[in-house]
C-alpha cells in the first residue's frame, strides 16, 4: 500500500537582527514548524514576497527598516497582505503596543521570550489563518462547478496585470461562451444544463497546462482563461485546443444551429501590461474577440 505523505509543516519568517535571539526561536520552533530566518527588514521583505510564509514572528527594533515600517509594507502589497505578523521586542509601553497593532500585526509579545507562551500564540494564530484561508478559498470558488468565481477572477487578473507590467511580459485572456445555451437550458431543462456547466468546466479546467493558468466562470455560461506569460498565438492555440475538447465531450444539443453537440465560442486578446493600458483594455479586446467569432458562425476562436 502507498503510504500516505505528511501534510506540509506550516513554514515561519524569524526576522531580528540579533542571531541569536534567531536561533533561540529556530530552536524553540523548529520541531513544530519549518523556519526560515532573516537578520533585517529589506531581507524579510524580499523572502515574504518571493516565498510567502504562513505567519512572521518580527523584530522591532533594527537598522534600516524597522519593524514598523516593514510590517505596515506588507499590509500595504496585496502579495503579502493576508501574513499574519507578530512583534516579538522589548518595547513594552502601551504606546509601543498600540503603535505595533497599528502597523497591522495582529499580535505583540515582549522579551525576554517565554516560549510556551510564544508556541501558544503561534499556534493559535496560524489555525485562525488556516480557518480565513479556507473561508477565503471557498468565497472565491463558484458553487456549481467548482471553479474560480468571478470575484476570483477579478482579484487574479489585478494581480497578473501587474505582475507581468513589473516584469515586461505578455498577459494573455480567452473569453468564451457555450452556443445556444439558453436553447439547451430551455429544452433540457436546468438539471441538464447545470450538468452540462460542470462537464464544460471540467474540460477546460483539465485543458490549462500550468498551475499559473486561471480558469473562472466569468458569467452565466460564460468562462474566462487568464494565461500569464502568454503571446497572442499560444493563446489562440490553447483556445482551439478548449474549443476541440468541449466537442469531444459529445454532449448531445439537438437545439443548436451550429452541430449536433455542445460548442464554445472563443476570444482571445493578449498584449504586454503598460501604464498606458488596463486590465479592462484587455477584458474588452477578448469581449470583442469573442463578438467577432459568434458573429463568424459561433463555434470558432475569434482574435
Amino acid at each position: 500500500m502507498d503510504s500516505i505523505p505528511a501534510p506540509a509543516r506550516p513554514r515561519l519568517l524569524l526576522v531580528d537582527d540579533v542571531k541569536a535571539n534567531l536561533l533561540l526561536l529556530a530552536k524553540a520552533l523548529g520541531q513544530d514548524y519549518e523556519c526560515r530566518l532573516a537578520t533585517d527588514g529589506a531581507s524579510a521583505l524580499e523572502q515574504a514576497i518571493s516565498d510567502p510564509p504562513d505567519l512572521i514572528l518580527l523584530d522591532v527594533m533594527m537598522p534600516g527598516l524597522d519593524g514598523y515600517e516593514v510590517c505596515r509594507r506588507l499590509k500595504a502589497d496585496p502579495r503579502t497582505i493576508n501574513i499574519p505578523v507578530i512583534f516579538l521586542t522589548h518595547l513594552n509601553e502601551e504606546a509601543d503596543e498600540k503603535a505595533g497593532l497599528e502597523a497591522g500585526a495582529i499580535d505583540y509579545i515582549t522579551k525576554p521570550f517565554r516560549f510556551p507562551i510564544i508556541k501558544a500564540r503561534v499556534r493559535n494564530h496560524l489555525e485562525l489563518k488556516r480557518r480565513g484561508d479556507l473561508l477565503e478559498q471557498l468565497a472565491g470558488m463558484d458553487g456549481l462547478t467548482g471553479i474560480p468565481n468571478r470575484r476570483r477572477f477579478d482579484e487574479t487578473l489585478t494581480l497578473e496585470w501587474n505582475r507581468t507590467r513589473r516584469h515586461g511580459a505578455p498577459l494573455a485572456l480567452i473569453l468564451l461562451d457555450i452556443d445556444f445555451f439558453k436553447s439547451y437550458n430551455d429544452h433540457y431543462g436546468h438539471p441538464q444544463g447545470d450538468d452540462c456547466l460542470r462537464k464544460v468546466a471540467a474540460v477546460l479546467a483539465a485543458t490549462l497546462q500550468r498551475a499559473s493558468d486561471t480558469l473562472a466562470r466569468y458569467g452565466g455560461e460564460e468562462f474566462a482563461a487568464i494565461l500569464p506569460d502568454t503571446s497572442l498565438d499560444s493563446a489562440v492555440d490553447m483556445a482551439e485546443l478548449m474549443r476541440c475538447r468541449v466537442m469531444d465531450l459529445a454532449i448531445p444539443h439537438g437545439y443548436s444551429r451550429v452541430a449536433a453537440c455542445v460548442t464554445v465560442s472563443l476570444g482571445v486578446a493578449a498584449c504586454i501590461p503598460a501604464e498606458r493600458n488596463s486590465a479592462a483594455e484587455l477584458v474588452e479586446a477578448a469581449d470583442g474577440a469573442l463578438y467577432q467569432a459568434k458573429h463568424a458562425g459561433r463555434n470558432r476562436v475569434g482574435r
